[in-house]
């Protein structure tokens, strides 16, 4: 084990050691969104609220930046919903940014990959419109044209119209497929239970966003039998078994039913 100071920086003793072990590195993290020029959005938002600290994602980036043949990945979902809207965490430009554009590398989304490094803006620009959703690319490319980094002429690649949540959903969706891909694929302290539970209730809090959800949910609510055997697992996680009152009644119809709606 080591402290944070030889893990996430190249600088100080160790230096020399540190580049020739960290040769061919990837380093991956997370991300909010990714601007059109590739800059990338992590740790705060443009109204100057604070998400979360920045952490090692800097240190980690320039590494990549400066050892050899090394390189970034930054992951995010193409999409995200709040409220009931959905907007797209691929933007052209933003208030804010974590990772400056120019150290820009590696981007992918559940559509593909984007490789940023060394291109220039007009290739960057093209290569964020096919890792980006479908809904999302023709407000996305006329800003692009606006800026002078996208050609009047420039076509959306077909391929790249597809993308869509419906179409991950036909590809990855089966039950079959599914199975080959677990949630959390290197091991976990959590129960089957409790990773059932949290697909659930992040099914819940999505769906109760908007007023269309809430009535989905009240919907599904009322026609879901809890006292159903397959159920009752995780209902003894979330204490909600043998309910106690009308509120935990009421919890347990909403959870009954976003179980029976995550699977």
């Amino acid at each position: 084990m080591r402290g944070i100071g030889w893990v996430n920086d190249l600088a100080g003793p160790g230096a020399e050691l540190k580049a020739v072990q960290r040769r061919h590195a990837r380093f991956i993290n997370t991300t909010m969104m990714v601007t059109g020029l590739g800059a990338a959005v992590s740790d705060g938002l443009a109204d100057g609220r604070v998400v979360s600290g920045v952490g090692g994602q800097y240190n980690f980036v320039a590494m990549a930046h400066a050892l050899p043949q090394a390189r970034s990945i930054l992951c995010l979902r193409s999409t995200r919903r709040a409220q009931g809207s959905l907007s797209s965490n691929i933007v052209w430009s933003y208030g804010h940014a974590t990772i400056p554009r120019h150290l820009r590398d590696i981007v992918v989304t559940e559509y593909g990959i984007a490789d940023l490094r060394g291109r220039t803006d007009r290739e960057i620009a093209s290569a964020l419109v096919e890792v980006m959703d479908a809904g999302f690319q023709e407000s996305f490319v006329a800003d692009a044209m606006r800026a002078g980094k996208l050609p009047r002429g420039y076509l959306i690649p077909e391929a790249a119209r597809a993308n869509r949540g419906d179409t991950i959903e036909a590809r990855f969706g089966s039950p079959r497929v599914r199975r080959a891909f677990p949630e959390l694929p290197f091991g976990s302290d959590l129960t089957a239970e409790e990773i059932e539970l949290a697909r659930a209730l992040k099914w819940l809090k999505s769906a109760a966003g908007s007023w269309r959800g809430r009535l989905t949910v009240a919907r599904r609510a009322l026609a879901a039998n809890p006292a159903s055997a397959a159920l009752r697992p995780a209902l003894l996680r979330m204490a909600l078994a043998e309910p106690a009152g009308m509120r935990q009644r009421i919890e347990r119809r909403l959870v009954a039913a976003a179980l029976r709606s995550a699977k």
